[in-house]
């Protein structure tokens, strides 16, 4: 049985949470790793084409008899719609890890991470000098910047920041369940790892910005459109 549910979180009750931030919504989603089935999704292995949107993978796991049940852009992607970083579907590195300080932009904003499920169906979050070992790793997906590394904020994040953006990432939880969140309106970094840290989590990774959506439709959220690289989803 699936162990899942919706939590609206208002940062207006958070303690040491900027002005600019207080009015932003958070929507989270826990995934229980020992009963839920959760996958990523890249490319549709019939036409070699990106799947793109939620709706394709829908259609996808529809033609399998299985049923979507939540759905999240899982990283940054370049012009092709492919992976920026680190890769790996089903055990196989589709794209490799990306070690490059040398470049601008939030997926360069040192240190930055890896979110992925281990062949025993561990999920984790690492920064990217602490990964060092594919061979235990069935999916992975490079992004940036973390958002908490060993329960402190990213050392770089202002507190008060008027760099606000929709965002999405996801934590590990204290229960080893994974922890996806996005914000339905404009927050800053801090504040949103801010979120992470009041739930437990001690490492977070940001996802992706304005393009980010979450797929939930038992609380109202289903819109399977989207322009995505990497999608992560769970179905049952």
């Amino acid at each position: 049985m699936l162990n899942r549910y919706l939590l609206p979180f208002l940062f207006l009750g958070l303690i040491a949470c900027s002005d600019d931030s207080e009015d932003a919504v958070i929507i989270a989603h826990e995934v229980d790793h020992d009963e839920s089935n959760l996958e990523f999704f890249l490319m549709d292995k019939e036409s070699r084409s990106n799947f793109y949107s939620f709706e394709k993978v829908e259609s996808q796991l529809k033609k399998e008899n299985k049923i979507l049940k939540f759905a999240m852009n899982g990283g940054m992607f370049n012009p092709e719609y492919q992976p920026v970083g680190l890769y790996i579907e089903n055990g196989k590195t589709l794209a490799p890890l990306n070690i490059d300080e040398d470049q601008e932009g939030n997926f360069y904003l040192l240190p930055n991470g890896i979110y992925g499920i281990s062949n025993d169906n561990k999920p984790f979050v690492k920064t990217t000098r602490n990964f060092d070992d594919n061979s235990n790793v069935k999916f992975a997906t490079q992004s940036g910047p973390m958002l908490l590394i060993d329960g402190k904020i990213h050392p770089k994040f202002k507190k008060g920041s008027e760099n606000l953006n929709i965002r999405n990432g996801v934590g590990i939880l204290p229960n080893g369940k994974s922890l996806f969140a996005i914000s339905t309106t404009e927050i800053n970094f801090y504040d949103f790892a801010l979120y992470f840290k009041e739930q437990g989590c001690e490492n977070a990774l940001f996802l992706d910005g304005f393009v980010s959506k979450m797929y939930l439709p038992e609380e109202g959220e289903d819109d399977l459109g989207g322009e995505f690289g990497v999608i992560i989803a769970e179905y049952e």
